[in-house]
């Protein structure tokens, strides 16, 4: 069993959370999308009503270990302080002497931010004295970041060691919600696959391959698979052991549904030439983009049927008009699908919603991408065990 924040009282004690603000930012450096701000916002509320001292600690994008200007937490302070219409103190670091004292001298209710955490190299590499430095900061620890249990870094496997430890509300919330899909899925459960990034992908559509009721799979993806069983015209961009693995995968299951027809362009951004065509004949230079209006209506057939549904990325390049159809449209028909459990997640899978105005229509949306494939896949989550130890 995992504890929560509200196996313990937090009254006075200094609590250090850690979040995931890893959100996009303008080219102003702005926040562009606050989706994952907000959903920690419950567990921060929590521990001001009841009287905590509150220490939030989060990474932002990829410094690796350097300082830079442009990926401060400034602009995550700014939202956060909108969102809880309260002020927050900020550090212009998340470990030594000064950031010490800022956390002491933290009274009730009162929160502060921490720098980036990766303008360290020992977060990302798990090193312990760094990790027993930011514990050194609190003395509770709290998790609310879904999206990073996957990874075995200072600020989740590293503190946990040193101070009491529990899930906040969001990733108790994620893991009941996920939790769902492994242990008790509602049949027939449609699970939704697209997105670019096969590779990651592979084990879990392994994974529902057995046990889910239909498979659906649009996107980069399925135009790599057909090409590689040589369905359709083109040159595989995946690894070889990549395409290996997908050579073995039976595409022949009546729980697999690929795409039968498309929208092509000639170029990636679908600049100037837009065809409709089944995929047997789609030609050499072209580049699928979206799925067709015949895969649409057989996987809408599908989705209505559902009694819960997972969908983790586009089934096509939505950010272009000329080719969000395939996408909006589907997630339209799940939205529809009153009487399914829906869970979505992946960063252009909520942007999508977004987009759509769609976001509130699913039951959850995770938090985490690479996370929540993860844990789908079966996978055993750092962030989630060592809290299990506790």
């Amino acid at each position: 069993m995992i504890k929560t924040i509200k196996d313990f009282d937090v009254k006075n004690k200094r609590v250090l959370v850690r979040c995931d603000f890893n959100v996009p930012l303008t080219e102003k450096g702005e926040v562009e999308d606050d989706f994952k701000i907000r959903q920690t916002i419950p567990t921060i509320k929590y521990l001001i009503e009841n009287n905590a001292k509150i220490i939030l600690m989060s990474h932002l994008d990829k410094p690796h270990g350097k300082v830079i200007e442009n990926l401060r937490l400034d602009c995550v302070k700014n939202s956060l302080e909108k969102l809880l219409n309260i002020s927050i103190k900020k550090t212009s670091d998340c470990i030594g002497k000064e950031v010490k004292k800022a956390a002491f001298n933290l009274k009730p209710k009162e929160i502060l931010l921490l720098e980036n955490l990766r303008f360290y190299k020992e977060e990302e590499e798990n090193d312990d004295n760094f990790a027993k430095q930011l514990s050194e900061l609190g003395e509770i620890y709290i998790n609310d970041a879904f999206a990073t249990c996957h990874r075995e870094h200072a600020s989740v496997v590293g503190v946990p060691k040193y101070l009491p430890s529990a899930a906040g509300l969001l990733l108790e919330k994620e893991i009941k919600a996920l939790s769902k899909v492994l242990e008790n899925p509602w049949r027939p459960l449609v699970v939704i696959i697209g997105g670019v990034k096969i590779e990651n992908k592979l084990k879990l559509i392994k994974n529902f391959l057995e046990k889910a009721d239909h498979l659906l799979i649009g996107g980069k993806i399925a135009n790599e698979l057909l090409i590689i069983k040589g369905i359709c015209l083109g040159i595989p961009t995946s690894a070889e052991k990549i395409i290996k693995e997908i050579e073995n995968l039976n595409l022949t299951s009546p729980k697999l549904h690929l795409p039968i027809d498309a929208l092509v362009s000639l170029n990636a951004e679908g600049e100037g030439y837009v065809r409709e065509t089944a995929l047997g004949k789609v030609r050499k230079e072209e580049i699928i983009l979206d799925i067709g209006p015949h895969t649409v209506e057989i996987f809408s057939r599908i989705i209505e049927e559902a009694k819960m549904i997972v969908f983790s990325g586009p089934l096509g390049y939505f950010e272009n008009p000329l080719f969000e159809k395939g996408t909006r449209e589907i997630t339209e028909k799940i939205t529809k699908n009153h009487k399914a459990f829906k869970i979505a997640g992946g960063g252009d899978t909520v942007f999508a919603l977004s987009k759509f105005g769609l976001l509130d229509n699913f039951d959850h949306v995770s938090t985490g991408g690479g996370a929540m494939l993860n844990f789908l896949s079966g996978e055993k989550m750092p962030g989630i065990e060592i809290l299990k130890n506790e």
